[in-house]
């Protein structure tokens, strides 16, 4: 997992040309203008999903992981936290779906953590990174974000 700002992270996840294309598309002037849904950016190595939603408190929050794709996550506008903890630490409430790349668990309380990300900032999630989503970064509030999946 990586935390940065956009304007770093080209020094701190390696630069592959599906990742710089993750990045190019991050940098648009238009992204807020953008409807949510679908936006192809090179068929489905390289794709972003555009979504708002309110964060919440959870006491048992579910984390997720993907096989596929590395996860670039930017917040638009908001905070959130995201929960972080290895894949292997997580209990699948159910089997891998292979077809929609992702498997949902639980992660014991004290064995993940929690970072606040902000807008203009992203985490980078890989196959072995278990992530939880969506949390409340103090009280409940509307975020606007940014996943690009990028194939592995």
């Amino acid at each position: 997992m990586i935390i940065a700002d956009l304007d770093s992270i080209e020094h701190q996840a390696p630069m592959t040309p599906e990742f710089r294309q993750a990045i190019e598309f991050l940098r648009r002037k238009d992204l807020l203008d953008l409807p949510d849904g679908t936006v192809p950016i090179d068929g489905k190595r390289v794709f972003a999903i555009l979504q708002r939603y309110r964060t919440a408190h959870l006491d048992a929050p579910k984390f997720e992981y993907h096989r596929k794709y590395i996860d670039v996550q930017y917040i638009l506008s908001g905070e959130e936290i995201i929960g972080w903890a290895p894949a292997t630490q997580m209990t699948a409430s159910f089997d891998y779906d292979a077809d929609q790349d992702i498997c949902f668990g639980l992660v014991e309380p004290g064995k993940w953590s929690g970072v606040s990300v902000k807008a203009g900032q992203l985490a980078v999630f890989w196959p072995e990174d278990g992530h939880a989503p969506r949390l409340a970064a103090g009280t409940a509030s509307l975020v606007r974000k940014i996943v690009v999946k990028v194939a592995v």
